[in-house]
């Protein structure tokens, strides 16, 4: 349980932490920002989301089945 919570802090954490590039906007063709690759810090932060999202969905599902 305590990975559980653990890991879903870090998600919301990380996902806070993420650069917002203008919102809903851009997902209609808005924006007009061209593409970039992360560096540093950021690329940290987005690899910290994705594992984290995984451990959580990985967890959760096993205390499900368990359960």
């Amino acid at each position: 349980m305590g990975v559980i919570i653990t890991s879903a802090i870090i998600l919301v954490v990380s996902v806070l932490l993420q650069k917002q590039e203008g919102g809903l906007g851009t997902a209609f063709g808005g924006g007009g920002s061209s593409y970039r690759s992360k560096r540093g810090a950021e690329k940290m932060i987005f690899y910290l989301t994705i594992i984290s999202a995984t451990i959580f969905m990985g967890t959760s599902l096993v205390a499900l089945v368990i359960k």
